[in-house]
């Protein structure tokens, strides 16, 4: 469920598009303008989380194993898992927050047990756990200009996790999850189709708040500030999508159009051209 996912429009989980927290369609237009030195490390950094989310998604008995390793080796042990390994290779280059990693196998954690979220504030809490610590561990490879500038890329990782579980209420669903917080249930109803406008309303709310919040980490960043300012434009539409669909009036998954989201990617260029010029 990372916002580093590589997305495609007939995935079966939001963490299949995800972390998606930054990579896929959403995210792949956004890293070819990384600079070329950055972006194997970056696909580095996504395939390994990648590699866990699906682990954790497809119920793997690898998984707990494979968590637990990340876990270790973010506390000192060894490398001895392909993920642990290519870490240890992107430590020598960059900060890699340790407590980011923690963070985001806690987020595996819950969804290996299933847990319910109560609150908005567990939701928010799972959300930076396995969004919010992918935006930290970017800033680490991307590098960071400002004191504040971790702390709002955590938030933007945070929204993008948010949309994630927008987007993909019925496809979790259809696999026995559900991470809207009960809090929110018993105020609006259960989310289903044709029922949850008002539900969803509150909810693209909190996460246009997060890219609000967000948002002022891509200027702080040293280096890859048109790739991440692209990916959230690119992100934040899917809120729009679900608007323009009527908020869930139908079941399925809200796609952004591909010759929306190529607009989308051409305008946001032409402003960064006339801005260098």
């Amino acid at each position: 469920m990372t916002p580093l996912p590589i997305e495609t429009d007939h995935q079966p989980h939001h963490r299949r598009d995800p972390a998606e927290v930054l990579a896929g369609s959403t995210f792949s237009a956004g890293i070819l303008l990384l600079p070329k030195e950055l972006q194997a490390d970056a696909r580095l950094l996504y395939g390994l989380l990648r590699t866990i989310d699906d682990l954790v998604d497809e119920e793997d008995p690898r998984a707990a194993h494979r968590v637990q390793a990340i876990e270790q080796w973010a506390g000192g042990a060894p490398a001895r898992t392909p993920e642990t390994h290519a870490l240890s290779k992107l430590a020598t280059r960059y900060p890699l927050s340790h407590r980011a990693l923690i963070d985001f196998c806690k987020g595996m954690r819950h969804d290996l047990s299933r847990d319910p979220l109560e609150t908005e504030g567990d939701l928010e809490r799972y959300c930076q756990d396995v969004g919010g610590s992918v935006g930290i561990m970017l800033a680490g490879i991307l590098g960071t200009s400002h004191p504040e500038g971790k702390t709002k890329m955590a938030m933007l990782g945070t929204a993008m996790q948010w949309t994630n579980i927008l987007r993909d209420i019925d496809e979790d669903g259809s696999r026995g999850r559900l991470y809207i917080a009960r809090s929110t249930i018993e105020r609006y109803g259960a989310p289903l189709p044709g029922a949850r406008t008002e539900l969803l309303r509150d909810q693209i709310a909190r996460a246009d708040e997060l890219y609000r919040k967000g948002l002022g980490a891509i200027a702080m960043l040293i280096s890859g500030r048109r790739a991440m300012g692209l990916s959230a434009v690119l992100y934040r539409e899917i809120l729009r999508q679900i608007e323009r669909e009527g908020f869930g009036s139908k079941p399925g998954r809200a796609v952004v159009p591909h010759w929306r989201r190529r607009l989308l990617s051409a305008e946001y260029r032409m402003r960064g051209d006339r801005r260098s010029s």
